[in-house]
């Protein structure tokens, strides 16, 4: 049997599944969707968001690209911060790389990739901002780790510093901006830091709201 039939086959056992506990499970997910948190992860296939954090459909909005980056001129992660934020009103954004990232191993190297190459300028980026600790660091697989850990909290201090973020926090008091890692190794989830609704920013990057 060809592989993607497999998919097919195991879709329709998963309906079954979700249906033989409760009948109208699709007609009450297909309704709407009201979910606390938006979740922006590396599209790394080992990474599923829902079941590293024992989740159900509907409960987490989810964005996923090359190590997880929020980068201010990509109109495709704006749309789903604004959506999630102004939209699906969440209260807390998570950031979420994983330990042995390709795209942010890939960044530590010369390699000449083509186009990704201008993705992974932001990680490199990242390793600039930090060089002194990071080239500090003699052991070259900890140095690895240090820059996921690096990169994930350069991501959240950018989702602080877009004008949507901003605009909750002022007239909602929310969303709470969390920094995660994901252990390959082990399956857990390290909780690297949080910036609550109204955490001071560099003043060149605050905006002023007349409403």
């Amino acid at each position: 049997m060809e592989s993607y039939k497999k998919l097919l086959l195991a879709n329709k056992a998963w309906v079954a599944d979700k249906l033989d506990v409760r009948p109208d499970y699709f007609e009450r997910m297909a309704d709407d969707q009201s979910p606390e948190f938006l979740w922006i992860g590396c599209s790394d296939s080992r990474v599923p968001a829902e079941d590293v954090t024992g989740t159900e459909p509907g409960e987490l909005f989810v964005h996923r690209n090359i190590a997880n980056q929020v980068i201010h001129t990509d109109f495709n992660i704006l749309s789903v911060l604004q959506y999630a934020v102004d939209v699906l009103k969440v209260k807390h954004i998570i950031v979420c790389g994983h330990y042995g990232c390709g795209g942010v191993k890939n960044a530590l190297t010369h390699k000449h990739l083509g186009l990704i190459n201008k993705w992974l300028r932001n990680i490199k980026d990242v390793y600039r901002i930090h060089q002194r600790e990071l080239d500090g660091i003699a052991d070259q697989a900890t140095r690895f780790h240090r820059l996921v850990e690096l990169n994930v909290q350069e991501q959240v201090w950018k989702l602080a510093e877009t004008s949507f973020v901003q605009h909750a926090w002022q007239k909602e008091n929310r969303p709470y901006l969390h920094g995660w890692v994901y252990d390959l190794h082990t399956g857990y989830l390290k909780d690297l830091l949080m910036l609550t609704p109204g955490t001071p920013l560099n003043d060149i990057y605050k905006f002023e709201f007349e409403d």
